[in-house]
């Protein structure tokens, strides 16, 4: 058996488990209904969620949304899995280096939740695209998770979203934190310690952007030792933890799912 075999992406999942040996009484989503209910679980099946950017966060949140119960995935990267994807994303194995990542999440949701319909739009996407981009599911999306990592792009999601009233939460900046009890989930102008929140706050501003909801971390940013002679890339290269981004992932789903299920209220 190869390793992508094994991943079950492709194929049957084949991690050891056996499965004839099941509870023929619970289905995938039992737990979830105990304490979510039926009629929650039902909206979550009638819901519509797009996640913009599948690296660390975005492509964790999706597992999550998938495992609980979301009927309608549309998720938008036009990148392929690399191998220094392997620390934090869900999409990313020895077995998944090279594929689209859209490829990947799609298959990735079929093995977790075969009833889940996934949209998958293979772009990179630019501030200029996003109008064109939301118009077309303004209506359609129940929520909307900016994971992508370009700054005009994530003003231009905010700006948009802000006027059309759509739902959204965006995620912040992942690099060089280490402590997953500083993440929270807040008006972006309520934030501290972060410095791409500061630049959202600035620039939110100028836009008109009433409100901004955002997870990000309250953690000040660890400083990572630059070797003396280092060229200006090295210099700018970001650390990441395995498991903030993911954690970042999880966050958000857990307050998609909620509010979604009508349990929250954002």
């Amino acid at each position: 058996m190869n390793t992508r075999d094994a991943i079950g992406f492709d194929v049957a999942p084949s991690f050891g488990g056996d499965n004839s040996v099941s509870d023929d009484t619970e289905t995938a989503l039992s737990k979830l209904e105990l304490i979510m209910g039926c009629e929650g679980l039902a909206r979550l099946a009638s819901s519509t969620v797009m996640v913009l950017g599948l690296g660390g966060v975005g492509s964790n949140c999706v597992e999550a949304l998938a495992r609980g119960g979301v009927g309608r995935l549309v998720v938008v990267d036009h990148d392929v899995v690399q191998k220094s994807n392997i620390n934090r994303q869900a999409i990313a194995f020895q077995s998944t280096i090279g594929r689209k990542k859209t490829d990947v999440v799609r298959a990735m949701v079929a093995d977790i939740n075969p009833d889940a319909q996934v949209e998958a739009l293979d772009a990179f996407v630019l501030a200029e695209d996003v109008p064109a981009l939301l118009d077309a599911y303004d209506g359609r999306a129940d929520y909307v998770i900016d994971a992508i990592d370009t700054i005009s792009t994530k003003l231009s999601i905010a700006e948009y979203a802000d006027r059309a009233g759509m739902r959204l939460i965006s995620s912040m900046g992942a690099a060089n934190k280490l402590l997953p009890e500083c993440l929270r989930i807040a008006d972006v102008y309520d934030t501290v310690n972060c410095p791409l929140c500061r630049i959202m706050r600035k620039e939110g501003r100028k836009r008109g952007i009433r409100r901004l909801r955002v997870l990000y971390s309250c953690e000040q940013p660890v400083r990572v030792p630059v070797r003396e002679g280092a060229t200006r890339k090295e210099r700018s290269n970001l650390g990441t933890a395995s498991y903030v981004p993911p954690i970042m992932g999880q966050m958000i789903a857990g307050a998609v799912l909620r509010e979604l299920a009508g349990l929250d209220q954002a």
